[in-house]
């Protein structure tokens, strides 16, 4: 079955596996903010991570408490090997659609 990502779908599973072990909440959001120069809010990705979640693309899980938190727990986040999938999938696709359209793009 073929699974398609929005485009913010697919810049959340790909920043959760950029940031590694240390993927949670706010880090996931400032390097998407940072790297896209766009601001989002924690709503919105929460929105997106719950639904990947739901998905299986996505699994999550609690850190331990930290002083730096009031000692609160960071939830950390990893791809699973469906959103790998679901990531390379799409590449699939969206690499296909710029080679057969480059004809159409070039400024020549």
């Amino acid at each position: 079955m073929k699974v398609y990502l929005g485009e913010f779908e697919e810049l959340v599973l790909l920043t959760i596996a950029t940031l590694g072990n240390e993927a949670y909440g706010v880090s996931i959001q400032q390097d998407i903010e940072t790297r896209c120069n766009r601001t989002i809010s924690i709503g919105a990705l929460h929105s997106t991570i719950t639904r990947l979640e739901e998905k299986g693309f996505l699994k999550s899980w609690m850190g331990g408490a930290t002083q730096e938190r009031g000692g609160r727990s960071k939830r950390y986040y990893e791809i699973t090997q469906a959103g790998k999938r679901a990531v390379s999938e799409t590449k699939s696709l969206r690499d296909e659609l710029w080679d057969l359209s480059k004809i159409k793009l070039s400024l020549k």
